[in-house]
């Protein structure tokens, strides 16, 4: 049994991680711990502050009583938003308070873009433009060409967390784009687990979003590798053929 952790901020599209746990069909455990994300706002003051060392470190214990083996801040904004050499900072304080492997799902995106070996990406993204460019900031220091990255102007994870199928189509289609060989979806807030191998047939290129991403970082913390092929490209590394007609 390979059990793996996850400080996800407040309460929003955490189902998706049992989900997730259904679809790996192994010896994989997930376990979510809430933090406290203060003020729910995809605004930069507010996403310092729910990002913080000390509200990270509050959900650190249980981590570790639950048998974890690595740890993921399970979230993109409150990640990316303190730039990449901050967003290190924030990893390493979490590796130390957790006494454990850690990362983010910020630096998430940046290995997965690699495991599916895109160099360009496009970037359809639920928060507001500001908020999104920073995001696509923080991929272009990993070294990823971002192509476009469209933000939606969503500012509360609360908001994000009520939309169903047909607004994350409508989002990803728009945001794609004919030169980017990945489609990225940040925010933990979103459900997506049960949408990626769709959207994957109908734009023809790998997916990747947040809670997906997130868990396959954990994965690769814990030296796991699990084929799932209803979590797409990056559960599987197989081409993907897109649907026409």
């Amino acid at each position: 049994m390979t059990a793996l952790g996850f400080l996800y901020p407040g309460h929003s599209a955490e189902d998706d991680y049992p989900r997730m746990e259904q679809m790996l069909g192994s010896d994989v455990r997930l376990q979510v711990v809430h933090t406290d994300i203060g003020e729910d706002a995809h605004r930069v003051d507010a996403l310092l502050e729910m990002g913080s060392p000390q509200r990270l470190a509050a959900g650190v214990e249980e981590l570790r009583l639950s048998g974890a083996e690595a740890v993921v801040w399970a979230c993109t904004s409150a990640s990316f938003v303190f730039g990449w050499e901050g967003a290190h900072d924030q990893v390493r304080s979490l590796a130390v308070s957790a006494g454990l492997p850690a990362s983010s799902t910020s630096f998430a995106f940046a290995h997965a873009v690699r495991e599916v070996g895109a160099e360009r990406v496009a970037v359809a993204a639920t928060y507001p433009e500001d908020v999104a460019s920073l995001f696509a900031s923080f991929l272009k220091a990993s070294g990823v060409e971002v192509v476009s990255a469209q933000g939606n102007g969503i500012i509360t994870a609360a908001e994000v967390g009520t939309w169903g199928w047909e607004q994350v189509r409508a989002m990803a289609r728009a945001g794609d784009h004919p030169d980017a060989q990945a489609l990225l979806l940040p925010d933990t807030a979103l459900h997506t687990a049960a949408y990626i191998h769709d959207l994957e047939q109908e734009l023809g290129k790998p997916i990747l979003t947040a809670n997906q991403v997130t868990v396959w970082e954990a994965l690769r913390l814990a030296s796991r590798r699990v084929n799932a092929p209803t979590l797409g490209a990056l559960f599987t590394k197989e081409p993907v053929v897109q649907v026409r007609g």
